[in-house]
C-alpha cells in the first residue's frame, strides 16, 4: 500500500497568527469601557432628561479620554498595550 504524500502550501495556514494588531474599533472600545467604569452615564442621562450640566470635571474627564481614544486610534501602528493606564487620563 502505497503511503499518501502531504505538501506544506504557505500561506495557507488555518491557524491566525497568535499576536494581532489592535484596531481602532479595539481602542473605542476600551474608550467606551473606561467611560462606563467612570459612572458618566448618570450624568449624561440627566443633562438629557432635565437640561443640569454635566458636572465640569466629570465632563473633562469624558473629553480627555475621548481625546487619547481618537489619538491612540489614528496611530500605526496602534502600540500593542494601548489600553494601558499610562495612555489614558488618571481617576
Amino acid at each position: 500500500m502505497e503511503q499518501a504524500r502531504f505538501r506544506i502550501v504557505g500561506g495557507t495556514d488555518i491557524n491566525p497568527p497568535d499576536r494581532t494588531l489592535p484596531t481602532a474599533e479595539d481602542v473605542l472600545r476600551e474608550a467606551r469601557r473606561r467611560l462606563a467604569a467612570g459612572d458618566n452615564d448618570p450624568h449624561r442621562l440627566r443633562a438629557l432628561a432635565n437640561g443640569r450640566p454635566v458636572p465640569s470635571a466629570t465632563r473633562y474627564r469624558m473629553m480627555q479620554i475621548e481625546f487619547v481614544a481618537s489619538t491612540l486610534s489614528a496611530l500605526r501602528p496602534i502600540p500593542a498595550d494601548f489600553a494601558d493606564d499610562r495612555y489614558w487620563p488618571g481617576g
